[in-house]
């Protein structure tokens, strides 16, 4: 018997690469399109709204909690832990400046 096991590791991978591409995609998109004061509030509430998923499908799909191995929980966490690091990073007035570009009115759009 050995202690790799090839089906579970490709279980594993067929999860974590497509939530990869997700993450590594959004990331760049965030990156590229705002303003670098504008990053890091802007990663918090993206890592903050994945771990709400993760935690919601978790729930939804009964996953074990207390296993050996990683499960979405642990994914959740992770997330967790980088949006409260984002979060930590990024300064009061960054915030407020991030919603207000997100939800202002244009001038050019009816009402």
């Amino acid at each position: 018997m050995t202690a790799f096991n090839t089906a579970h590791s490709l279980r594993w991978f067929g999860m974590l690469a497509p939530l990869s591409v997700l993450i590594v995609g959004s990331v760049f998109f965030i990156i590229r399109v705002l303003q670098p004061g504008l990053t890091a509030p802007a990663l918090g509430v993206l890592f903050f709204s994945y771990a709400a998923i993760a935690t919601m499908v978790a729930a939804l799909i009964h996953a074990g909690r207390n296993s050996k191995n990683a499960s979405l929980w642990d994914i959740a966490g992770a997330f967790t832990l980088m949006g409260c690091t984002a979060a930590i990073l990024s300064e009061p007035d960054q915030v407020a400046l991030l919603f207000e570009q997100l939800f202002e009115r244009h001038s050019d759009t009816p009402q």
